[in-house]
């Protein structure tokens, strides 16, 4: 029996646009994962729920502007700690095609701009984790 797929998901920063989250957080968990919803909060905040929460994936929304500067401290925050080589990372929000390229770059395992679909975010988790855990 596979191991049910735990995520943690939250607001990056101030962000106060929470209908696409919660509509990922609920197609997640239909799709049989554990989600764990923090609302907002700042990287080291993210960071330390992903860890207590033992989490297999980490996924932050970002429709206010703060992809980047709150985004690569994420992800610095993570390498850190330790979680990054685990821990499936994912963003999605409003962005432009070279902010995704750059969100790739820093370290985000799944970006999901304006378009994508929950069933998109859906279908890649699985292979993410898989993908993931074949590294480590």
């Amino acid at each position: 029996m596979k191991k049910k797929i735990k995520v943690v998901l939250s607001k990056l920063g101030l962000d106060v646009h929470n209908r696409g989250v919660i509509t990922v957080a609920k197609e997640l968990s239909n799709a049989g994962m554990e989600v764990v919803y923090i609302g907002n909060a700042l990287p080291a905040e993210i960071i330390s729920a992903a860890i207590e929460e033992g989490a297999d994936v980490v996924g932050v929304s970002s429709l206010g502007g703060a992809h980047l500067s709150l985004g690569e401290p994420l992800i610095e925050e993570a390498r850190k700690k330790g979680i990054w080589e685990d821990a499936v990372f994912l963003i999605g929000g409003v962005f432009g095609p070279e902010d995704g390229l750059r969100l790739k770059e820093i370290g985000f395992d799944g970006v999901y701009p304006p378009g994508s679909t929950s069933s998109d975010i859906v279908a890649s988790i699985g292979a993410l984790v898989e993908s993931k855990e074949q590294k480590n």
